[in-house]
């Protein structure tokens, strides 16, 4: 069925890097998922109003704040393919993470209203209406669901899609729910035991935590979440595979939306290379990523000295230094400035978050060690604290 309506619907489904397609099929997920939840709800409230069942009405609400959601996921994705401007540079893509975030407050706010609607029936319970119509009608709105948890989260991983694998797992949470509110009945026909009004609540806990989820899931990219580990590693290992690339550090990476992924990094080079020959060579570098993972990348050249013995030397000893301070300290652009009477140590410093010493704390116990250094001659370590801002720091060593 999946593929069937891919098939129908969606022109070159196989370019998902194409704006383009990639709304087609952000829209085919809104409108199936428009149709087939409001389906759901006129079914399920119909049932709950003839049988006097408030699990089952809760559970047909829950269906339309479903619907509802796809109509401002719809909205989101259109928006989301806006063409940049003069104002949004960088396009509209954090539309879809936006149209997300709204959803998820709808669904707290009718989470909260069937919370109250459920305690009132706990406290006046109503005698439940048994029918093997309504048993019929959970049955169908569980394997609805569950079609529905597949085509949003295979068409969420065709695009990479975060909002649709929330849809997903929302729609997965409803299938839970759903098989809630058809124990109650059952048991309800079965026992006797009343458990509608329990149940109604089961359910709007549900809503409640999917909600929760929802807006932790679309306000972490709108707030500069740190990029995942995989896109970490696949950025580094391309960039150390060009021949004349040492090494790399202070990688950026930037989200403005789905498919539009910007980076900067500092390349190291030899500074014995012709400068034109690195420079370009960033410049292939930078097209690359563009061409082969839709990555806007932008590369500082760093030539650092590689042939120089005293310097060889003292890196070697100031990386001895960190390790012993904290085996996840990381440096980067090493240089020396020789003088009569002292010479200097140049170099970055970088700290994993939440870093239990003051930057102040970190520089002095560096540079006790680099005063120490065992040749005789007199060190001072010019030291900058810097910061990663991606979710594996510098592997250099």
């Amino acid at each position: 069925m999946t593929k069937l309506l891919i098939r129908l619907f969606i022109k070159n489904s196989d370019d998902v890097k194409s704006e383009k397609v990639r709304g087609a099929y952000g829209k085919l997920a809104s409108v199936v998922g428009i149709v087939s939840n409001f389906f759901l709800f006129a079914i399920k409230m119909l049932a709950g109003l003839l049988f006097h069942s408030i699990s089952i009405s809760a559970d047909a609400v829950n269906n339309l704040s479903d619907a509802s959601s796809s109509v401002i996921t719809l909205a989101g994705f259109k928006l989301a393919e806006r063409p940049a401007d003069e104002q949004h540079p960088y396009g509209h893509a954090r539309y879809e993470y936006i149209s997300g975030l709204v959803v998820s407050f709808f669904i707290l706010l009718l989470g909260v209203e069937l919370i109250k609607t459920s305690f009132d029936k706990i406290l006046h319970p109503e005698e439940v209406v048994f029918s093997w119509l309504s048993v019929a009608v959970l049955l169908v709105s569980i394997l609805l669901k569950l079609w529905q948890s597949v085509f949003n989260k295979t068409l969420g991983k065709i695009i990479h899609s975060t909002a649709l694998e929330a849809t997903s797992a929302d729609s997965r949470n409803d299938v839970i729910s759903t098989s809630a509110v058809l124990l109650a009945t059952l048991i309800a026909h079965f026992t006797g035991l009343n458990l509608d009004g329990y149940m109604g609540l089961a359910v709007a806990v549900f809503i409640l935590v999917s909600g929760i989820q929802l807006v932790r899931e679309t306000l972490n990219p709108l707030l500069g979440a740190a990029p995942d580990n995989e896109l970490v590693d696949k950025i580094q290992q391309k960039i150390m595979s060009y021949d004349g690339v040492l090494g790399l550090h202070d990688l950026v990476i930037h989200n403005y939306g789905p498919e539009r992924c910007f980076a900067t990094v500092h390349i190291e080079v030899s500074a014995k290379e012709d400068i034109l020959k690195s420079h370009d060579m960033i410049d292939n570098i930078e097209r690359d990523f563009f061409t082969d993972l839709n990555i806007h990348l932008v590369g500082h050249l760093d030539p650092i000295v590689t042939d120089d013995e005293k310097t060889n030397a003292l890196l070697s000893q100031t990386k001895k230094a960190l390790k012993e301070i904290d085996p996840n300290l990381t440096m980067h652009d090493f240089r020396i400035v020789s003088g009569h009477t002292h010479t200097n140590l140049i170099f970055d410093v970088v700290v994993p978050p939440r870093y239990p010493m003051t930057d102040n704390e970190l520089r002095q116990k560096i540079a006790e060690k680099i005063a120490a250094f065992p040749d005789g001659d007199t060190y001072y370590g010019v030291i900058t604290i810097d910061r990663s801002y991606v979710s594996t720091t510098n592997r250099n060593e």
